[in-house]
């Protein structure tokens, strides 16, 4: 059902080191990638009991760059989310492991696996710490992660849109994928747009050069369909899950009097009163339904009914239109707080929030032409 997208959004960055990034790991990375080190040697000895000038000799060789990036869903939840709901994010924690500073190129898979596709560009931000973990308008739109220090993590969410018309419990599955790559420059420059590095290669399989700083790519395979074991990559998923309110509607009537029978088995002719009950239920387990609204047009050779100044007495009291009532068996029950109106023959009710699994009405009367 879905297809794969990788998707890599133009826009400013940010750097890391500016907002402050996140300690992620109390293991030690070892010596820092290009630092230079050198080892001497002197060898001293004489010659027919005299002592020679000592032969001196040394070696120099560069620390090469360990490369591994982890990504991690940021918890164990799905996100949940409406239908047709927009800038949806879901969280992942990406760290250097890595034995220097890295930029991180981002890109995004959605997996064939899962129920449906999110819409639109998948966007990124980068969390600024302000609510951890939550996003919100203090984070900052990014392409890639800049100037990620050794052994330290950032929080980055990815932003997308949720279909409409999607039922409660449906999936999609979203793979955040980092590429490790060179750092552009240390922190922010002066226009305030970092300089994205470019991705690095793996040396694993040339001699070694000891003036060079050589890649070993070190990650573990992740969950990404390209993304394996010692390839610059790493890859983690994160799901949404929808939780849609299931709303059902059904619109009944009773006679409650006619000017023949009175209220003993009344009937539906000209004069007599007839109450109608709009339900409203929310199946069980699904979302809230909030702002739930009614409108109806009271049809032609009706009347809407609202006072009882002149009518029979055996009519049960005025109710007006009382909404947010309950539903007993098939008997609507106007026990509801309330209230909604009547205005050139459409009346109208809010019944507000429906919660999973309850059903409230909406209640009024006309009188029959």
């Amino acid at each position: 059902m879905t297809s794969i997208l990788k998707l890599l959004v133009a826009t400013s960055t940010i750097s890391v080191a500016a907002l402050g990034a996140n300690p992620a790991f109390a293991a030690d990375l070892g010596t820092d990638a290009g630092t230079s080190i050198t080892n001497n040697v002197s060898v001293a000895y004489s010659v027919g009991g005299t002592a020679q000038t000592a032969e001196t000799d040394s070696d120099i060789f560069v620390v090469d760059r360990e490369v591994n990036l982890v990504i991690a869903k940021s918890d164990a939840v799905n996100t949940v989310v409406a239908p047709g709901s927009t800038q949806q994010a879901v969280t992942y924690t990406v760290s250097n492991q890595t034995n220097d500073t890295i930029d991180v190129l981002l890109t995004s898979q959605q997996l064939g696996t899962d129920d449906f596709d999110v819409t639109g560009t998948i966007t990124y931000y980068l969390d600024d710490g302000s609510t951890a973990g939550v996003f919100d308008g203090n984070d900052t739109q990014i392409t890639y992660i800049d100037n990620l220090a050794e052994d330290t993590s950032v929080t980055i969410h990815a932003v997308a849109n949720i279909p409409t018309g999607v039922s409660t419990g449906k999936l999609a599955d979203i793979v955040l994928i980092g590429q490790a790559a060179s750092h552009g420059g240390t922190g922010l420059p002066a226009s305030g747009v970092g300089v994205q590095g470019t991705a690095l290669t793996d040396d694993s399989g040339d001699a070694d050069d000891p003036t060079v700083v050589q890649n070993v790519f070190a990650d573990a395979a992740g969950s990404g369909t390209s993304d394996n074991a010692a390839d610059g990559y790493h890859s983690a998923t994160d799901t949404f899950e929808v939780s849609a309110a299931d709303i059902s509607v059904s619109k009944t009537s009773k006679i409650l009097w006619d000017p023949v029978n009175g209220s003993t088995k009344p009937k539906a002719i000209p004069g007599a009163i007839v109450e109608y009950c709009i339900a409203v239920a929310n199946a069980a387990g699904g979302a809230t339904a909030t702002g739930v609204a009614i409108s109806d047009t009271i049809p032609a050779n009706l009347t809407y009914y609202s006072s009882l100044a002149t009518g029979p007495a055996t009519v049960p009291a005025v109710i007006g239109v009382v909404t947010e009532g309950t539903v007993t068996g098939s008997t609507c029950n106007a026990d509801g707080t309330g209230t909604g109106a009547q205005a050139a023959g459409v009346v109208s009710g809010n019944l507000g929030t429906v919660a999973a699994g309850a059903t409230e009405t909406l209640i009024f009367r006309v009188i029959v032409d």
